[in-house]
């Protein structure tokens, strides 16, 4: 807990790696669990001589993702040269946009609906992978990733809680999958965060030192990392010491953070135009052109689920909060056109087996689409009982057969013929004279046991409605 009288001032730094099929500036794949150092060029290992070719899938990504978070498209946009020295950096420095990017001025709104804002989105390459754990005594470099597209998106300072920041990349990648712009991976590392972390008394309106905390890969630790830097500035200043601007490390097994190195500004890295790379020049067409490839997005997928499908909030949330469950429902309902019992489906009964036997929506052990929407057609059309769907629908997991068969097989059918069910119904109250003697002396309660016992001789086949509505014309 945040000590009283305090405030988190956070900003985030999320670098999403671009959807494209090849590096940013070689022809090099971007598969991931490829054997080390076979997805590379000469390019990627600083060959000398070789030049960097401008991949134009890496800039529509970008540009639709900008577009996506309703940020301002640059027309104009340069490349500089970030200059650092790591074992997984060949070149000695990054290919970045620092003066010009290729947008700026986006927002995304978070779930309790304040807007952040975001100051600025530029194309970057990615850095190698060193891996340390592999010897005691040596490093190993892996340059596969080196040379990746990657977008770095930079929030204003408008976080002020470890949930807002938890919200907000939350929100941003699902955003990203959406659009297929970023799988958002975060185990994988193909959307990774830095956060900017300053306290000051509540009511302050000057910021505190800031500390940077890198390779924040789950949402999980973001919230322990912010947490845990705040408490520590809080204590640092109360103690009478200055906050360093530094960069630091979130420990995951102690859940603390530890300082790496002092931070560095602009000028220890020598920012200056990449003399190889033209400027990109986009024009009001190629925008425009960009603007009507943009999907419906989750906002506006989650207003025309409660407005005009009429899903309560709750579930609507449900529904859009993967894109892959968007849209299996979307097929499901444009199969069944029942929005009420699609949802109700998906969201209790198919997610209910699902994590039962820890399947995903898009596993190939996931059942198909068209087969639940068979299904919930002989559910709709009164064929079958809600007992025997569910029924139906645990066989289908197991089985894989389609419903139609197995309704055969098991004899699932419901019986909705109104002869058959009145015989029954007379057998009932011809059996229960006693309880039909109480009903007519007012328990109105006895009614719901005449419909069990019903549905006990029809084996749970029997049309609830019809049961209903011949029960009270026969009882007395």
């Amino acid at each position: 807990m945040i000590k009283s009288g305090w405030e988190i001032v956070i900003g985030l730094e999320v670098h999403a790696q671009i959807a494209s099929k090849s590096k940013l500036f070689s022809r090099a794949p971007t598969s991931f669990g490829a054997d080390p150092n076979t997805n590379i060029e000469l390019f990627d290992v600083a060959i000398p001589g070789t030049l960097p070719v401008l991949n134009k899938e890496c800039i529509e990504l970008a540009v639709l993702t900008a577009l996506g978070v309703g940020a301002v498209i640059n027309k104009l946009s340069r490349f500089d040269r970030k200059h650092y020295f790591y074992p997984d950096l060949p070149l000695g420095y990054q290919t970045t946009q620092f003066y010009e990017p290729i947008a700026r001025d986006g927002i995304i709104t978070i779930g309790s609906g304040k807007t952040i804002k975001i100051e600025r989105l530029h194309i970057e390459q990615d850095a190698g992978k060193s891996i340390h754990d592999q010897s005691m005594y040596e490093t190993f470099i892996d340059l596969n990733r080196a040379g990746i597209g990657l977008m770095e998106i930079v929030t204003a300072p408008d976080l002020r809680s470890a949930k807002e920041a938890s919200e907000f990349l939350s929100k941003l990648r699902l955003i990203l999958r959406y659009l297929n712009t970023c799988d958002g991976d975060m185990e994988k590392g193909s959307l990774r965060c830095d956060a900017n972390v300053s306290v000051r008394p509540i009511g302050s309106d000057k910021y505190g030192n800031r500390v940077e905390i890198k390779n924040l890969n789950s949402l999980k630790f973001l919230e322990k990392a912010i947490e845990f830097e705040a408490i520590r500035q809080i204590a640092e200043i109360e103690s009478g010491n200055d906050i360093i601007q530094e960069t630091r490390l979130f420990d995951t097994n102690n859940l603390e953070t530890r300082s790496m190195r002092l931070k560095e500004d602009a000028v220890d890295y020598r920012y200056f135009p990449d003399p190889d790379i033209l400027p990109v020049e986009l024009s009001d067409e190629y925008i425009s052109s960009m603007k009507a490839r943009l999907p419906e997005l989750p906002d506006q997928k989650l207003k025309r689920y409660t407005e005009s499908l009429n899903i309560p909030l709750k579930e609507a949330l449900v529904l859009i909060a993967e894109k892959s469950v968007s849209e299996f429902f979307e097929k499901l309902n444009s199969l069944v056109q029942d929005s009420k019992l699609c949802t109700n489906w998906l969201i209790v009964e198919l997610f209910a087996r699902m994590n039962k036997l820890e399947v995903k929506i898009d596993d190939e052990r996931m059942i198909k689409v068209h087969m639940l929407a068979q299904l919930l057609l002989f559910l709709k059309n009164n064929e079958i009982s809600a007992s025997s769907a569910k029924q139906g629908l645990d066989i289908m997991f197991e089985s894989g057969k389609d419903p139609a068969s197995i309704i055969k097989e098991r004899s699932l059918m419901q019986i909705s013929n109104h002869d058959t069910i009145k015989e029954i119904i007379i057998c009932v109250l011809s059996e229960n004279s006693l309880e039909v003697e109480r009903y007519k002396n007012g328990e109105d309660r006895l009614f719901s046991f005449f419909v069990g016992q019903v549905m006990k001789i029809a084996k749970g086949k029997a049309d609830p409605g019809i049961i209903n509505e011949l029960l009270k014309k026969l009882l007395p």
